[in-house]
């Protein structure tokens, strides 16, 4: 018990042991970003709904966002080192995490990846430094799940194409500088690169939220918005891409909820050795240590996924999309229960802020839903599992 209480992480097979230096490095300084300018005050922003505009700056600069371990095509040079940088902002808070993995997978990455070399040289750099913010916007309010039924329009006009339409959850919305935008053109769906301060468009914040407190989400209505054809993304001209990009996300939470699943269950052992009842401690009785073993188990083996899951990444063969969605749908419901059972043990203590393991509860039960809901991602491997497609008519 001793040890644990001084580390913050929390490691029972040793599943990280054989991190190459480079990637222990990037940990090392995910980590020490976290502890100086993001933990400190994390109960703080999350009950005042607050998120730091310096934060974006503080994280470029020591390049924690951006395409620090991407290959010039897009794709993420080493998927282990990204996804430690997840596991480290995530423990201290989904928000953090959820503000990166938008900034860098759903924003610099299509821009890399599908956009022009103008669009490159134009937005990556400022976004990579956190001088500029960005935005994803897919989901619409008729349904989240089902992003075929897009009713946000492209059409051509006379001065150039017309955006129309509504979009609903936009992480970074209301201080996005730039989003990508999904709609319906003539040839199928489009991804644009919009500015936000184009006339007609309208960003109304969500708010009286109870999860993910600390991030910024939007409503936006393109009401009428002019484009020119060079605002278009190039190669992303389909439902696909917009998916791909989502993938290289939920990649990212694989990670990221590790972290908030291991800050629980530090927390809690740390409680259980402290915390005294009927004169031993908490740590001493069977029920707790039972439900502490269980914790220690589904822990592990989200760790032993999501490593599997990077050397798959790394390989040559890459990851494909049912395999990231066993990842996102195992290891999100493994840190909510984590996070549940921890908050339990903590007792009527785990319900205030002075702890860490409700706030990062009710953030999960957010993950759960977005980039594609939990049982989205089972019936994706059932498809692949089975071969037939419970999504058709």
């Amino acid at each position: 018990m001793g040890q644990i209480e001084q580390k913050s992480d929390f490691d029972y097979l040793n599943v990280f042991a054989e991190l190459t230096e480079a990637q222990e490095n990037w940990r090392q300084v995910a980590n020490s970003v976290v502890s100086k300018y993001l933990q400190p005050g994390v109960s703080e922003a999350f009950d005042k709904n607050h998120f730091d505009r310096d934060i974006p700056q503080i994280l470029g600069s020591h390049s924690l966002i951006g395409p620090h371990v991407w290959t010039d095509s897009g794709d993420l040079a080493d998927p282990i080192a990204s996804g430690l940088i997840m596991r480290e902002l995530e423990r201290c808070d989904s928000s953090y995490r959820s503000f990166a993995s938008v900034q860098g997978s759903l924003v610099m990455y299509p821009i890399k990846k599908y956009g022009s070399d103008s669009q490159k040289e134009k937005w990556l750099p400022n976004l990579a430094a956190g001088k500029s913010i960005g935005g994803f916007a897919l989901t619409e309010p008729q349904g989240g799940s089902d992003p075929s039924n897009m009713q946000t329009v492209l059409t051509k006009s006379e001065e150039g194409l017309r955006l129309r339409g509504k979009k609903r959850w936009v992480t970074n919305g209301p201080i996005a500088d730039v989003i990508v935008v999904w709609a319906r053109g003539e040839d199928g769906i489009q991804g644009v690169l919009l500015p936000t301060d184009r006339p007609g468009i309208k960003i109304r914040k969500i708010d009286r939220k109870l999860s993910l407190c600390i991030s910024e989400s939007s409503e936006i209505e393109f009401d009428d918005v002019l484009l020119e054809d060079v605002d278009c993304l190039p190669g992303a001209n389909s439902i696909g891409k917009a998916l791909d990009c989502l993938n290289q996300a939920r990649y990212g939470i694989i990670w990221g909820v590790l972290g908030a699943a291991e800050s629980c269950l530090v927390e809690t052992l740390n409680y259980c050795d402290e915390r005294k009842l009927f004169k031993k401690k908490l740590s001493g009785f069977q029920l707790v240590q039972a439900k502490l073993s269980d914790c220690c188990l589904k822990l592990t083996q989200g760790q032993l996924l999501a490593m599997q899951l990077g050397r798959l990444k790394s390989s040559k063969a890459g990851i494909a999309p049912h395999e990231v969605s066993i990842g996102k749908q195992g290891n999100v419901h493994m840190a909510l229960e984590v996070a549940r059972t921890c908050r339990d043990i903590l007792g009527a203590n785990g319900v205030l802020l002075d702890f860490h393991s409700m706030r990062h509860m009710v953030n999960l039960e957010t993950v759960f839903t977005y980039e594609g809901a939990h049982d989205i991602h089972r019936l994706i491997v059932g498809l692949n599992m089975t071969g037939e497609n419970a999504f058709a008519n």
